[in-house]
């Protein structure tokens, strides 16, 4: 893996929240020049450091407005039911992030749904296609802070 030096970390600064800035933008920014940038970036994402640039969407805006983490808790431990809990998290589109954790939980999903009966509908899937020893759902009240950026 690359090194990172200043100017390649004030990139990944501009880019994790301004990505679709023009390349003169994001070089006048850092104290580059446009081709200097270029270069800087396909290095970075050919190295893997930018794994890719997306849009972020607004939840409220495409009526997806309740924000859901469930606590998942295995019903066994072996390679067929990982898979089809893999499987299926990641064929769901409202699941948006799955987590193996260490503690009293085994997983995290962190899900965004329309309302409670979409939750539900959620749910039923989940319950149907995998053997589960508990789930617990907690909803989010209010986002205090949410972002994709790293630290760099």
């Amino acid at each position: 893996m690359m090194e990172l030096d200043d100017t390649d970390r004030k990139i990944l600064r501009v880019v994790q929240t301004e990505a679709n800035l023009p390349l003169e933008e994001i070089g006048a920014r850092v104290g580059l020049s446009r081709n200097a940038c270029w270069r800087r970036i396909r290095t970075m994402e050919t190295e893997g450091i930018i794994t890719r640039r997306v849009a972020l969407v607004d939840p409220d805006a495409v009526h997806c407005p309740l924000s859901v983490f469930l606590q998942i808790r295995a019903a066994r431990h072996d390679a067929d039911w990982a898979r089809r809990f893999s499987d299926t998290t990641r064929d769901l589109p409202q699941i948006l992030g799955v987590y193996r954790m260490t503690g009293d939980q085994d997983y995290l999903i962190r899900a965004q749904v329309r309302d409670m009966a979409d939750y539900d509908r959620l749910y039923q899937i989940l319950i149907s296609r995998v053997d589960m020893a508990r789930i617990s759902a907690s909803f989010v009240m209010e986002k205090i802070k949410d972002t994709t950026a790293l630290p760099v």
